[in-house]
């Protein structure tokens, strides 16, 4: 490859990463205009908002994810499987970690990577916000692997519980966070619980699963117009889920969770899904504006304010509207600087003025499982929006991925994969059982 065109790094191929470099792909990478290289720490990729499913077995990974390599091939970009710890601006490389496998044995040395253009993707991780023994015992849905980690413990949870001779046995499950992760999870544990008589699981039931979901603020998803909250709630309450609202945990320990009352919520698998922030190598570098929760400062056209060529993008990005308030960590948001990154790495290329990012709030859908799915749409003609559920509701939260699978595939793969996944639904079973 010829060492006169600009060189596009991209850092981290979440939702908004991934169709970056697919929109650059074909629009630079395939006539040779820039090389465009996407790294990442994963080989596949993953929809976030999909984890808690995997976290369930609900969806299968291996069937559902995205093979960065192959994908690659396709849409005119590269890929290299790294993990990415150091920057250098004034040499415009990045160093990335030595690779090893899961025995510890090296695959590759310590490698560096050089830029014309940086893109920063990297997402966010779940925010303990240092409270002891969350670390040691908790569960989180950060990544795949993380949500398979979850899974496998579940299913072991689930086949004794059908194994054990007192059928008066219950499992306990306590999720610490009742933001659209928690919430969602809930709702699909119910699920997944009445699932498993289907497959020779006949001792199991929603009868047996108890699920503890506990919210510091005074009610689940803050974040969401507060109709959405309280019919999420009322759904939660008929499934059986003991909803914990203004109770602030201190303290996790093998056994459960330690409120600031000093009460016990008992559990046998505890999850923290409480606040996000960006990874913590990102402060270790010592280069970008940050805000509390590590992430990195831009300016109006999505530009890191140290360094013109390192544009930043996702859960990572903090950008500041114009009421003050930072754009929201969703996947719309990604979704939306993506396209404004594109436009602006394709402009500045071109030597052509940039575009200032203007973030549109489309409104939030929370799916309860097969129970139900509720959410606000934001009005197109007016800052106003309408409160829907049920089937508009689920098909326009199903809507959501598709037009994530959209851009990243294309309209004619986007079908298969649709018809594809009906006629598995016939031979595979509903949920992941090992």
């Amino acid at each position: 490859m010829s060492n006169t065109i600009p060189k596009i790094v991209v850092i981290g191929g979440g939702a908004g990463g991934l169709e970056l470099v697919t929109q650059l792909g074909h629009k630079l990478g395939r006539k040779k205009h820039a090389d465009i290289l996407l790294i990442d720490k994963n080989r596949t990729h993953i929809w976030k908002p999909l984890l808690h499913e995997v976290a369930t077995g609900s969806i299968d990974p291996d069937l559902d994810g995205v093979v960065y390599s192959a994908h690659a091939a396709k849409h005119h970009y590269r890929f290299q499987l790294g993990t990415f710890y150091q920057l250098d601006q004034s040499k415009k490389c990045i160093t990335l970690a030595p690779l090893s496998d899961d025995l510890g044995h090296a695959i590759l040395p310590e490698r560096t990577v050089h830029y014309d253009y940086l893109v920063i993707a990297v997402g966010s991780v779940s925010n303990d916000f240092n409270t002891p023994g969350i670390k040691e015992h908790c569960y989180f849905l950060d990544s795949n692997q993380q949500a398979e980690r979850f899974q496998h413990t579940l299913l072991d949870s689930f086949t004794r519980l059908h194994q054990d001779d007192n059928q008066q046995q219950s499992l306990n499950i306590a999720i610490v966070g009742a933001g659209a992760t928690g919430v969602e999870l809930s709702a699909e544990l119910y699920h997944v619980s009445e699932l498993l008589k289907l497959y020779g699981l006949t001792n199991m039931s929603s009868k047996r699963l108890h699920i503890h979901l506990i919210e510091a603020g005074p009610r689940i998803l803050p974040a969401l117009p507060e109709r959405i909250a309280i019919s999420a709630k009322r759904e939660l309450l008929k499934l059986g889920v003991n909803v914990r609202e203004q109770t602030q945990v201190k303290e996790a320990s093998a056994q459960g969770f330690i409120t600031k009352d000093d009460e016990h919520i008992n559990a046998d698998i505890m999850l923290w899904a409480a606040g996000v922030k960006a990874p913590d190598f990102i402060k270790d570098l010592a280069v970008f504006e940050l805000t509390r929760s590590n992430q990195i400062q831009v300016n109006q056209f999505l530009q890191s304010t140290v360094d013109d060529s390192i544009f930043v993008l996702g859960d990572c990005c903090a950008f500041t509207l114009d009421d003050g308030k930072q754009v929201p960590p969703r996947a719309q948001s990604a979704h939306q600087m993506a396209q404004c990154i594109e436009k602006n790495l394709i402009a500045t290329l071109k030597q052509q003025p940039l575009i200032k990012f203007k973030y549109n709030d489309y409104g939030s859908l929370v799916n309860l499982s097969r129970y139900s799915t509720v959410g606000n749409l934001m009005g197109n003609l007016t800052s106003n929006s309408f409160f829907i559920e049920g089937k508009i509701a689920r098909f326009m939260y199903v809507s959501l991925y598709r037009m994530h699978q959209l851009a990243i595939h294309g309209g004619a793969k986007t079908l298969a994969l649709w018809i594809s996944e009906k006629i598995l639904r016939v031979v595979r079973p509903k949920m992941k059982l090992h």
